[in-house]
């Protein structure tokens, strides 16, 4: 008598991105108690916001500014949970048009939290709107064109504005000084890593030992997104390969070699840059026009997500004539030929 064979039911992809969706909410932390790292921002925060709430008024404007993936978005949905406000977000390229942005400050109500990303991206029109919101919750608006155009300010009601920007420096002054409460966040240490990596393993139910986190933190860059895309990297490595029974730093280094990371986290991308710089520029100076042109990279890419990891290693130096590969630079990618 023939066994039936057993059917296995194909997986759902809609059920599949649903899980990915509760496991990325699950991992974002939701209160400052919750939020790991940036120690002295939270210790300041968490000061201001009762404050706030004691006297029944929303929190003073705040500026997020820092690196991509350090958690200024995690940060502005903290601040409105904690204030118990509701949340409304926006990136700065999107507001085109005077009309866009007083559509958006009408449909505010007392308390809001407004999260502007990549505000420096503002259009200086909008960003002049904004003065009058920001200071005296007034929205003034012109009506008409000619000799009949006429001023109508409109009343707002008292919100917090969160603005996040990797580059502080392109705000004008006059809209950087509004803000009354000014953070920068700082790459996170390894150990502060590993917390966050031990918490995301446990949210997505991987075995992921202490070796194993020590590993992945130490290739994450400073970065808790990078930190956390690699640990899902290792987790597919880890199933599809099936040999392991847990996540240790072997199985770490294996996944990570595999995808063309190495021990201190520069990716193949990085090593391009300083092979380029290297060799063909002869270690610099060299402009970042220049660069950006040889790369096929936008400037602004170069400058935010691949320089200041490449500048904290020691790697490379920005100076007024260009960009120079330091010594550090050359022994690397001499070990890394050797290897």
């Amino acid at each position: 008598m023939k066994k039936k064979s057993k059917i296995s039911t194909p997986l759902n992809p809609h059920l599949l991105e649903e899980k990915e969706f509760y496991f990325e909410k699950k991992i974002r932390p939701t209160c400052l108690k919750e939020y790991m790292g940036q120690l002295q921002i939270v210790e300041e925060l968490t000061l201001l916001v009762e404050a706030a709430r004691k006297r029944f008024q929303p929190l003073d404007h705040v500026l997020l500014a820092g690196p991509p993936g350090l958690g200024k978005t995690t940060l502005a949905h903290v601040i409105a949970f904690e204030m118990k406000a509701q949340l409304h977000c926006v990136t700065g390229p999107t507001l085109e048009k005077k009309a866009d942005l007083a559509s958006l400050l009408t449909q505010l109500s007392p308390g809001d939290v407004l999260f502007i990303d990549e505000i420096h991206r503002l259009q200086k029109p909008i960003e002049e709107v904004l003065y009058g919101a920001m200071e005296d919750f007034k929205l003034d608006l012109i009506i008409g064109q000619g000799p009949g155009t006429r001023t109508l300010r409109m009343d707002l009601a008292h919100f917090t504005l969160i603005g996040a920007t990797t580059r502080s420096g392109l705000l004008s002054h006059p809209f950087r000084d509004r803000f009354g409460i000014h953070f920068r966040l700082d790459f996170y240490p390894s150990h502060e890593l590993q917390h966050i990596l031990i918490r995301s393993a446990e949210c997505l139910r991987v075995p992921l030992e202490h070796s194993g986190a020590k590993e992945i933190a130490q290739r994450a860059r400073g970065i808790p997104r990078i930190a956390n895309r690699l640990l899902r990297r290792v987790r597919d490595y880890f199933e599809v390969k099936g040999e392991f029974s847990s996540i240790n730093k072997e199985v770490v280094h294996q996944a990570l070699s595999l995808f063309g990371i190495d021990h201190r986290g520069l990716d193949a991308a990085d090593r391009k840059y300083l092979i380029l710089l290297v060799e063909k520029f002869n270690n610099g100076p060299v402009g970042i026009e220049t660069l950006s042109s040889a790369l096929g990279e936008n400037k602004e890419t170069l400058e935010d997500v691949y320089e200041p990891y490449l500048i904290q290693e020691g790697l490379l130096q920005r100076t007024p004539r260009g960009r120079i590969a330091t010594l550090n630079a050359q022994n690397y990618l001499k070990n890394s030929i050797k290897s």
